[in-house]
Order: structure tokens, then C-alpha cells, then sequence
């Protein structure tokens, strides 16, 4: 790595725009930062030597500069947010009840778009690798760019001598002579510097006083805040982590929770939702507005296990009852460090179908024996005492007709309809072919002996759960914490610096702030008043 050693003898690195110690402008250096001859001095990161823009001859280099670039970063957090949005366009693949696999999902219902959606992966924006590759890249830029301003910034501001070099001095927005101060003016100077709080150094005469250093840390703060914050979503795709799973548990039945490792067991004792009373006069009013009834309450009252025998494949769990309540909206039972929220509910869902077998032309419809079909767990068949095997050929839970085929839309029995056959002892290979659903029996063939028809059913109600685990929480909230630390660290306060210069019989009085000039020319108001140096002047406002 190149030296460059300035008149003051202080060595820089190579690539430094204004030296460390002096501040004489470093020649040939100037290009970098866009410094003109006779104009005030570009005093961003106080000319410190920056890596990316000293060195591009690498391959390395070449990473890190591009990641260095603030427009790059701004572009990264642009396209992260403008793929966030399109993933709210559709249903994510993880939050639809479609039995149908992604790739016919999104066409069938959301037709060309559709397809398009889900071969670009933002049917699962949240694991897709291209979008993890984005977040991961705004951390890189993050690191990269504060590394590549914070290291140079702090060795320059830790480096700094009260004794500057008289062309910085001159170069800077305010600048004063007073050719005639007297030594009692240089001591009132110094006493009205310290009384408006602003440390004071001095060096061979030469004075630097300085506030508010802290305050040119903030955007890093804000860096560090944003990582801790990036670095929780990016936990959140470690299961250990993060848990946001759903489940459905239909009255009377005992489930394992999602993403409790089969340790923890759910069973729904009932479900049921309650309306404000209509006859009631305090609300009257209210459901007169409404139309109609309102909902006080979704309540699924639950009982919790814990599995007590270790969990092997195929084995059946020995369950201990840990806890036992009520599950109502935004008031979660939790197990462990699991919360399950009541989020949805479906009503009157069918339960079991049991169909009659008759004779097609029996028009009493005189039953010849029956079957009853589980809806959650049909059997592939079932045998009748008359020799009559009923096999269930096609099984649609929520039954739709779509460009002329049937099909389901969802899993669950909601409009369940089946296709069955019918193989008789007279006819053991050619069987009779019937559909039967909700409103419908059809004879596709019109030849059958036998008819199957809806004889009975039951419902029951189901309560839609979703399970949580969020140890980023604490992380995120870390990460928030710090970046509004770091966005008051920078905005309220900021860095001022005076320089009180000896020259002849008198002084040169220089300063320089990252913002808010108006406050330090209030602040220099103030010190040179009782003395008999002038005011400084603003020289970006001569030139206007």
C-alpha cells in the first residue's frame, strides 16, 4: 500500500483527499472527492481515504465497490419491497386449502397471471432463494458501506490536529480575520468556546474545539440496527426459530400441533359462536345498523397434551393433559413458547354420509342394505351382506364443476360427491357406475339394476387454528431499538467544529459543521461577543 507523507509529516494512506492531521489538500488526490481549486473543500468524510475509491484493480475490489455504493444499497431495498408488494397480489401457497398442487393452483384460478406468478416463485416469495439472496444482499451492503465509511471517518476525526494547515482553513463555508486581537480577545475566544460546551484543544496556540462527535456515528448506529433487524427475518426461516403453521380440528378430535416435533397434542371439545342478543336494547341500534346478527364471540374450548412415550413412526401417542381453556380471538392458549390463536371456523362441515342401495325401478326405494362413509377418512370400499361390493372410484370433499369435469376446490367436505362402483355377484367385472352428491344422482349409463341414494348425514363444526413461535421477536426488537438510537444520534445533534488559527498580530477563526450552519454562526455570535474580533462570515452566502 502506497504512503503519501504530507509537509506536516504526518503519513496517510494512500487515496486520502485531505490529510489526517493538517488538512492540506493532498495533490493529485482532489479528483476524488470533486475538490476545485480555490472553492470551499468537500469536507464529506473529512477527505479520508476511502477502500472503494482507492482501489479497482481486483477482484475483491471490484465486489466491494459495487456493494459500497449507496445507490446500490437504495436499489436493493427498492426491488426487496416492490417483490414484497407483488407477493401480496395472490394467495401465498403456504395460506391456500387447495388440494390442487402450485403449478395448477395459480393457473386455473388466476389464469395466465397465475402461471406467471407461480413460474417467477412468488407463490412462495418468502422461501424463495432469489428472494433470500436479496435480503442477504442488503446486509452485505450494509456491512460493507459502513465499514468503508466508518473506519476511514473515525481515523481521520481521531487524528485530527488543532494546528491546520492555513489553505483548509481558508477553504472552509465559514471563515473570519481579525487582524488586531489582542491576547486578552484569544482568552475570552477560549473561555466563550468552553461556556457554550465545546471541547477545547490547543496545540502550539493553535486551537480546535469540538462538539457533538457522537452525533456523526448515528447513520452507522442506524447500520448496526438495520443488520440486527435483517439478521431476525432472516432467522425466522430457521424452524428452531420461527413457527407460523394453521390447522383445522373438527369437534371431538385430538391433534398434533404443527411444528411441536409431535410433542404437544390439541383436541377440540367444542366450538361454537355467540351474537349479541338482538332482544337486548343496548344493541339494538347497533345490529339494526348491521342487518342483521353480530358476532360477540368465536370461542374453541380445547384441551392440551403432552406426549409422554417416544415418538415412533406408526406408533400411537400416550397423551397427558397439560392445560385446558379457551381459545377466543387475539387471546391465544400457549404452551411452552407456542401460542394458538383462534384465526378461522367452518360450520356444519359433513362429518359421515350413509347411503341406501335400491333397486333403480323400486319406487318405494325399499333399502337392500346400507354403508356409511367416513368424509374425513373414506375406505376404498365397502362390503355389503347381499354380496354387493360399493367401491368409492372418485372422492370430491368440495364438489365443483369445472369446464365440464368435476373436481374439488378444497379438501374439505364442505359439497362432498363420489363416484361409485357398483360390482354385483351377478356381474363381478363389469360394474355399475353411479354419481352421487349433495342434490345430485346420476346414472352416467342409464342402464343400471341398482341405485345408491343419500339416506343420512351428520355435521359437526370446525375451529381453524394458527400456531406460532417467534424467538426473533426480541431480535427484531433489539434491531428497532438501535436504529432509532442511531436516527436521534443523527438528527438532533450534530458534529461542530472551530478552529481559532494564529496569524501575525491576530487570528483566523474557521468552522465547519455536518448540518444546521445556522446553529454554529449562533453559537460563534456568541463567543465573539465582548471582544474585539468581527463576525465571521458565511461564504457560500457571499457567493450568492
Amino acid at each position: 500500500m502506497n504512503k503519501i507523507t504530507c509537509e506536516c509529516g504526518h503519513v496517510n494512506p494512500e487515496g486520502t483527499v485531505l490529510c489526517e492531521a493538517c488538512g492540506k489538500p493532498i495533490e493529485g488526490n482532489q479528483h476524488i472527492n470533486g475538490n476545485q481549486p480555490n472553492k470551499l473543500l468537500n469536507m464529506r468524510y473529512d477527505g479520508s481515504a476511502r477502500r472503494s475509491q482507492t482501489y479497482n484493480k481486483t477482484f475483491v475490489d471490484k465486489i466491494w465497490n459495487f456493494f459500497s455504493s449507496v445507490k446500490v444499497g437504495v436499489w436493493l431495498i427498492a426491488l426487496t419491497l416492490i417483490a414484497s408488494a407483488i407477493g401480496t397480489i395472490f394467495p401465498q401457497e403456504a395460506n391456500n386449502q387447495s388440494p390442487l398442487p402450485a403449478n395448477q393452483y395459480y393457473e386455473q384460478n388466476y389464469g395466465i397471471a397465475g402461471k406467471i406468478y407461480y413460474q417467477l416463485g412468488f407463490h412462495d416469495l418468502y422461501g424463495s432463494w432469489w428472494y433470500m439472496i436479496l435480503v442477504a444482499s442488503i446486509g452485505i451492503s450494509l456491512v460493507i458501506a459502513s465499514l468503508d465509511r466508518f473506519v476511514p471517518l473515525y481515523r481521520a476525526l481521531k487524528k485530527q490536529k488543532p494546528k491546520r494547515h492555513e489553505t483548509f482553513l481558508k477553504r472552509q463555508r465559514i471563515f473570519g480575520q481579525a487582524e488586531q486581537a489582542t491576547e486578552e480577545d484569544k482568552k475570552a475566544l477560549v473561555q466563550g468556546l468552553k461556556k457554550q460546551r465545546y471541547k477545547v484543544y490547543e496545540q502550539d496556540g493553535h486551537i480546535l474545539a469540538e462538539k457533538g462527535r457522537f452525533a456523526r456515528w448515528g447513520p452507522y448506529v442506524n447500520h448496526i440496527g438495520l443488520i440486527i433487524f435483517l439478521i431476525g427475518t432472516l432467522l425466522r426461516f430457521v424452524p428452531a426459530m420461527y413457527i407460523d403453521e394453521s390447522m383445522w380440528v373438527r369437534e371431538g378430535e385430538t391433534k398434533q400441533i404443527p411444528g411441536t416435533d409431535r410433542q404437544y397434542y390439541i383436541k377440540n371439545e367444542d366450538f361454537f359462536v355467540e351474537t349479541y342478543d338482538k332482544d337486548d336494547p343496548r344493541y339494538q341500534e347497533a345490529i339494526k345498523e348491521q342487518g342483521g346478527s353480530v358476532v360477540k364471540n368465536y370461542q374453541t374450548n380445547a384441551v392440551l397434551y403432552e406426549r409422554t412415550d417416544e415418538a415412533l413412526p406408526g406408533s400411537e401417542p400416550e397423551l397427558k393433559k397439560i392445560k385446558e381453556g379457551a381459545i377466543q380471538v387475539n387471546r391465544p392458549i400457549k404452551v411452552d413458547r407456542f401460542a394458538l390463536y383462534q384465526t378461522t371456523y367452518q360450520l356444519d362441515e359433513f362429518k359421515t354420509m350413509t347411503f341406501k342401495l335400491h333397486e333403480k325401478e323400486d319406487s318405494e326405494e325399499k333399502e337392500l342394505d346400507t354403508f356409511t362413509v367416513d368424509l374425513v377418512d373414506p375406505k376404498s370400499e365397502y362390503n355389503l351382506d347381499n354380496g354387493i361390493r360399493v367401491k368409492v372410484d372418485s372422492y370430491f370433499p368440495e364438489f365443483e364443476m369445472q369446464n365440464g369435469e368435476p373436481t374439488s376446490v378444497s379438501k374439505y367436505p364442505k359439497n362432498p360427491a363420489f363416484v361409485f362402483n357398483i360390482f354385483t355377484p351377478e356381474n363381478p367385472d363389469k360394474p355399475e357406475v353411479s354419481f352421487v352428491g349433495i342434490g345430485a344422482n346420476l346414472d352416467p349409463s342409464g342402464e343400471n339394476q341398482y341405485k345408491v341414494g343419500l339416506k343420512d348425514f351428520e355435521t359437526r363444526d370446525v375451529t381453524g387454528l394458527t400456531i406460532t413461535k417467534d424467538l426473533t421477536l426480541p431480535i427484531l426488537g433489539l434491531g428497532g431499538l438501535i436504529f432509532m438510537i442511531g436516527v436521534i444520534q443523527g438528527m438532533y445533534w450534530n458534529h461542530r467544529r472551530i478552529w481559532i488559527h494564529p496569524h501575525d498580530e491576530g487570528v483566523w477563526i474557521a468552522g465547519h459543521t455536518n448540518k444546521n450552519w445556522f446553529g454554529i454562526k449562533r453559537d460563534l455570535e456568541k463567543i465573539v461577543d465582548g471582544t474585539n474580533v468581527p463576525m465571521v462570515t458565511d461564504q457560500n452566502e457571499l457567493k450568492e
